[in-house]
């Protein structure tokens, strides 16, 4: 008996011990997410898992879209917007954390083409609708995607918004668009200059002037709901200097 007595108290030490340097449990972050960040947000999510072994999910689609289905209630930890008013939408609806929205991105509009093409200068006195020779010009959603948003303020405040609107192919959000142009479906098309880096099979032609549209900004916030500490911890990663490099090697301006 005593040495029962002795031998108990040390396997509940060992145990202990050794259930205190295993890892914790991985954790799923669902993140929703710009379509535009697809390519830069992929690597920095495999990044962050292979850092701490926490997975990231993250669906793509229209910050419009994305935005509706936070407010109806779609299960997500953080939400990355492509436009400032639809991340406001979210938060006026209560579902952003409090003190946890900040804006992380920047990025600039420009013209593509479907393979090889002249460069242009974007102003006033483009002829795009002759550049188009009665093909389409892709953009997203022009009244509710913010790249399309963009761009037809962009093309609103040139004057040329009038001469090419019947002209105007809408995709569902602008990797959609940009698709349009890569495929041939239309020989030019009006995406982020990160999503045109994103695909060889398009060139840029030309750069909107920044002072033709709205600043593009992406705000990121963590949700309301969201408790597990990976998705904090994701949330922290996303400013961090790692994630800050990935960012700007798609061509994104780094605002944190």
């Amino acid at each position: 008996m005593p040495v029962f007595s002795t031998f108990r108290p040390l396997v509940l030490a060992s145990a202990l011990v050794a259930a205190s340097v295993l890892p914790l449990k991985a954790e799923e972050v669902v993140v929703f997410a710009a379509a535009s960040m697809k390519t830069a947000l992929d690597k920095v999510a495999a990044d962050f898992k292979a850092a701490t072994g926490h997975s990231v999910t993250i669906s793509y689609a229209g910050s419009n879209q994305l935005a509706k289905q936070i407010i109806e209630g779609a299960p997500a930890d953080i939400f990355i917007s492509a436009a400032v008013n639809w991340m406001d939408a979210v938060e006026k609806e209560g579902q952003v954390a409090p003190g946890t929205r900040a804006d992380l991105l920047g990025n600039t509009l420009v013209l593509v083409a479907h393979g090889d093409a002249a460069k242009v200068e974007i102003g006033p006195g483009l002829d795009l609708a002759g550049l188009l020779g009665g093909g389409k010009l892709a953009m997203a959603l022009v009244d509710a995607v913010p790249a399309g948003q963009y761009g037809k303020a962009a093309l609103t405040s040139l004057g040329l918004w009038d001469g090419v609107a019947p002209q105007v192919a809408q995709a569902d959000n602008v990797r959609a668009a940009l698709a349009l142009v890569a495929t041939g479906e239309a020989p030019y098309g009006i995406v982020y200059a990160t999503d045109a880096a994103a695909d060889d099979k398009v060139t840029v032609v030309g750069t909107f002037p920044a002072s033709s549209y709205p600043a593009i900004v992406y705000p990121v916030a963590l949700l309301k709901g969201a408790a597990d500490p990976a998705d904090k911890a994701f949330l922290k990663a996303l400013s961090e200097a790692p994630a800050d490099a990935t960012f700007a090697a798609e061509g994104f301006a780094i605002l944190n």
